[in-house]
Parts: C-alpha cells; structure tokens; sequence
C-alpha cells in the first residue's frame, strides 16, 4: 500500500533528509586517495548521531554499517572496512539514511577520488544526470513508468546499462515502502503519481552489461563483467506544484 503523507509529514521528512544529505555531502568531502572507507562511515555515523538521529542503514536487516560504501566495480551495499583504501583514481558511490522524528531520509551519490578516467566522469554524469531526468516526470497525474523510462533512456542513448535487479523505492515512516521506482520501464505505465507520494529514485547504472553478481558476505553487489558503476539517488515529494527534493542539505 502507498503511504500518502500530507504537508506536516512531508516537513517532519524534510528533517530526517537533511540529516542525510548533510551526511552524504561530509562524505563526500572525505573521498581522497589514502582514506579508507571505515573512516568514511566513521564520519557518517557521527555526523548523523550528532544531530540526534539514527543512521537508517546499521543493522537493517544485519548490515554492518551506516553507510553503503562501494568502489568501481561495486554497485550498492558495499561494507565499509579499514583495510579498503580509496585510491587516486576510484570512484566512490556513498549510500546514506537518517531516521529522525519518525521518518527516514535516504539519499546517495558517487564521487570521484583524484583524477579519474574520461570514462569514469562520463558514466557519473550521465548517471546524475538521469537522476534529475526522472525526477522531473515526477508530476502529480503522470505514471511511474514516465520516471523509469526517462531515466532508462537517457543513460541508454549515451551507452550505459540499467541495473535491473535493484530498483529504487517509496520512503516514509519505513525505509522500502510502496512502490517500487525501477529505473527502466515504459512511458504511461503503472501506478498514477498523486500528491503526497514520497519516493527515493536512484538510478545505478552500468558501463557495461546490467548484470550484477553479490559476493559471499551477502551484502556487495558488482557488476558482472567488472567494469564501472554508478549511483545518485534523492528522496522527493511529489506536491501540486511539482516535484521537491527532499534531500537538498541547504
């Protein structure tokens, strides 16, 4: 079932996704060649606790960590640890949730360490790009599948890959709420977007196939070929005066 959330909802959200997205942007800063993830999470994690919220990833459903952090080839759920050292070259997707005052803000972005290849860029700005792409679909009266599919072919008509197998997601009182937002779909297809929707889009987007494989810890998910991913994601509210980011940290 959708959850539906009216305007003092929204605004008590809007506090759980600025949380998050100020952690999100302090992580971000800490992507250097030399840092390992674990001091990345570590700086999450404190940030988050500081203002008095709980990082909506540690221990959901047993995650170790409250941050995804993931490195080129990893797609989501990648597991923080200090022996991982970011080096000049990688790009680093962080994947960040706050639970404050009763919701949850959940947001992610991919950040290059030092310099990166040409490919590397191309593939995080398309992704990005993308992300804006659906969201601006996400209008009062359109459907679901307006999102999808302007994510899916923008990234598609540059070469890139969809991840099929991960999608984004409703957010609200719970973390994964109705509906499923895939990134890939057909114009004018699925559910009615309405007013009050609240939902996390987050395209995760290959440079080469979409397949993907998780690893014995359960948790890291890479692509299957090995080569580069990214991940953006928001959490908006769809309003009647249009789509509103919730996760803006400013």
């Amino acid at each position: 079932m959708i959850s539906l959330k009216t305007e003092r909802q929204i605004k008590l959200m809007r506090e759980a996704c600025i949380i998050s997205a100020r952690a999100l942007r302090l992580g971000g800063e800490a992507v250097q060649p030399g840092v390992t993830t674990q001091e990345i999470d570590n700086i999450v994690r404190k940030y988050i606790e500081g203002c008095g919220a709980t990082p909506s990833f540690l221990g959901y459903g047993g995650f170790p960590a409250s941050a995804c952090i993931s490195i080129n080839d990893e797609v989501i759920h990648g597991i923080p640890s200090s022996k991982r050292v970011i080096k000049n070259g990688d790009i680093v997707s962080l994947d960040i949730g706050a639970f404050f005052n009763g919701y949850h803000g959940d947001n992610a972005a991919t950040f290059a360490a030092g310099d990166v290849m040409p490919e590397a860029q191309a593939l995080m700005d398309a992704t990005r790009e993308s992300l804006y792409q659906g969201i601006a679909q996400a209008k009062v009266g359109n459907r679901l599948g307006d999102i999808s599919y302007a994510i899916q072919r923008y990234v598609e008509d540059r070469g890139f890959s969809v991840v099929r197998d991960f999608v984004g997601h409703g957010v609200g009182a719970n973390l994964h709420e109705d509906p499923s937002v895939p990134n890939y779909g057909t114009p004018s297809r699925g559910v009615r977007l309405a007013k009050g929707m609240t939902i996390a889009i987050e395209p995760m987007i290959n440079a080469g196939t979409e397949k993907i494989k998780v690893l014995p810890d359960g948790w890291t998910v890479k692509t299957l070929d090995g080569k580069l991913s990214a991940h953006f994601e928001h959490t908006i509210a769809i309003t009647g005066d249009g789509p509103v980011i919730l996760t803006n940290p400013d």
